[in-house]
C-alpha cells in the first residue's frame, strides 16, 4: 500500500477531542484513487504508481486520455492523475483502489495544494513593504521607491520586489496531524491550515520530516 493519496479540499471546520480541546481541522475529500498504470525498473526504468481520482466528462477528455483509462478498465476517465514514485517493486496492480485506509489517525502528513490567487497586487500586500508616509502631503505612500543604483550597476538587481502577480503557487504545509478518518466518505481531517481555496485539489502523503527516528540497535 502506497502512502499517498490524491484528494480535494472541502474547506474547515473544528471537532472535540477525547480531552474536549476544541481542534481546528481542515477537512479533506480524499479518494478513492484508482491504479491507472503501474511502472517498474524493468519497463520504464524506475518503480511508480500513477493514480487517478474524481472523474470527467468523455466529452471533455481528449482522445489519448480515454484510451489510457479504458486500458485500466475505467469506464470513466479520471479528472486528476497522480504518480508515486517507489523505492521498491510496486505490489498494487492495475485497477486496485487506494482509500483513506492507507492513513490512520494520529499520525503526521504533508499536504500540497496551489495557494489562492490574489491577482495583480503591489509591493505593500505583496511583500509587506513599509511604503512611504502617511500624511496628506508627501505624495508618496504605497509605492515601492528607488529600484536602482544609478550609473553603476546601471540597473535593477535580480529578484527585486516589485509589482506583479500574487498567489497561485506550489505550497506544502509539513506535519500535520490527522485528527479523524471517515471511511466511509472517504474524509481525512488534519490539524491546522492548507493551502487552496475550497474545492481545490491536494495532495495527502505521510509526512517526511515528522516521524519518529527508528531506535538504533
Amino acid at each position: 500500500m502506497i502512502s499517498e493519496i490524491l484528494g480535494k479540499k472541502i474547506g474547515m471546520t473544528q471537532i472535540y477531542d477525547a480531552q474536549n480541546v476544541l481542534i481546528p481541522v481542515s477537512v479533506v475529500e480524499a479518494g478513492p484513487c484508482a491504479v491507472v498504470q503501474v511502472k517498474t525498473v524493468a519497463t520504464d526504468g524506475y518503480n511508480a504508481v500513477q493514480i487517478g481520482f474524481a472523474q470527467k466528462k468523455a466529452k471533455n477528455t481528449a482522445a489519448g486520455e480515454m484510451g489510457h483509462a479504458k486500458k485500466a478498465g475505467l469506464e470513466n476517465p479520471p479528472r486528476v492523475l497522480g504518480e508515486v514514485r517507489l523505492t521498491d517493486a510496486p505490489t498494487l496492480k492495475v485497477g486496485d483502489v487506494v482509500t483513506v485506509a492507507a492513513f490512520s489517525e494520529g499520525q503526521l502528513v504533508d499536504v500540497s495544494g496551489i495557494t489562492k490567487g490574489k491577482s495583480f497586487q503591489g509591493v505593500v500586500k505583496r511583500f509587506r513593504v513599509g511604503g512611504g508616509p502617511a500624511a496628506h502631503g508627501s505624495m508618496f505612500h504605497r509605492r515601492i521607491g528607488s529600484i536602482g543604483m544609478r550609473q553603476t550597476p546601471g540597473r535593477s538587481w535580480k529578484n527585486q520586489r516589485m509589482p506583479g502577480h500574487m498567489g497561485s503557487e506550489a505550497r506544502t504545509v509539513q506535519n500535520l496531524r490527522v485528527v479523524k478518518i471517515i471511511a466511509d466518505k472517504n474524509l481525512i481531517l488534519v490539524k491546522g491550515a492548507i493551502p487552496g481555496a475550497n474545492g481545490d485539489d491536494v495532495v495527502v502523503r505521510t509526512a517526511i520530516k515528522g516521524q519518529p527516528k527508528a531506535a538504533k540497535a
